[in-house]
């Protein structure tokens, strides 16, 4: 089984690929802190716990945006499981050819969102992932990368109010009633989850212009479902788009095509 590893700012995110596709998913809190032990032993219990065993696990491929932690993963993935793992970087197999002014600039986890948005969906596309970041991704007509557009997160948005504030509180982030808030609370969720809602729109649909008016576009991230229904503009809504484009990194690698 293919161990795939998503390592975000705030998330950890898990995924076994068995033969017949994706077998289970996990989350754990990102902490550059802990120590590949710490880690190797979260993750066997996680993959215990969802009856996977440690021997299941043949092959490891991870993608990382928190350079703390790419060497502990890689420890995680020798010493635990007994592989060397593939660690996306612009030195792998992707498929996918990069128009980025310098393409090592990109992510890791941008340059598998955009493989599995190619391979599942087509193009042109447009990826938009709600993670610490709200990055949009764009594949071209002819089917290259060409860059995107990163905004701060949702969930960050909301932080830096209340941190910054003197009376401004942590909110959940649901659509409130109206535009028009009658308290904090629906001012501030109007504010954060319409006025995202409205950035996402509009942004999506200056790309898509840009790119001649036609383009398949994909959600992917923890809040896409609460976006998607305020904007309606999504075509796709997959939540496991970073572990599905690692694993055709992977196969990619394997197989030498």
């Amino acid at each position: 089984m293919l161990l795939a590893l998503d390592i975000g700012n705030t998330m950890v995110t898990i995924g076994v690929f068995g033969d017949s596709g994706l077998a289970s998913t996990m989350r754990v809190a990102t902490d550059s802190r802990r120590s590949a032990d710490e880690y190797g032993l979260l993750l066997i219990s996680l993959l215990q716990l969802n009856g996977i065993r440690r021997e299941d696990i043949t092959a490891v491929c991870m993608c990382s945006v928190v350079p703390p932690l790419t060497g502990v993963f890689e420890g995680v993935a020798s010493s635990y499981f007994g592989v060397a793992p593939l660690t996306v970087t612009g030195a792998v197999r992707t498929g996918l050819e990069i128009a980025y002014d310098n393409p090592r600039d990109v992510g890791a986890d941008r340059i598998a969102d955009a493989v599995a948005a190619k391979e599942l969906y087509g193009y042109p596309a447009i990826i938009v992932d709600f993670g610490t970041a709200t990055v949009f991704d764009v594949i071209s007509p002819d089917g290259v990368y060409l860059g995107g557009a990163i905004a701060p997160g949702i969930s960050v948005a909301a932080e830096a109010l209340f941190l910054n504030t003197s009376q401004l509180r942590r909110v959940e982030l649901t659509p409130p009633p109206s535009a028009i808030g009658q308290n904090t609370t629906a001012a501030l969720q109007a504010g954060l989850v319409l006025g995202y809602a409205e950035l996402v729109k509009g942004l999506a649909g200056r790309i898509k212009g840009e790119l001649g008016g036609a383009a398949t576009i994909v959600a992917t991230g923890g809040l896409a479902d609460i976006i998607s229904r305020e904007t309606g503009i999504f075509d796709h809504i997959n939540p496991n788009l970073t572990l599905i484009g690692l694993r055709h990194i992977y196969n990619l690698n394997r197989n030498g095509d």
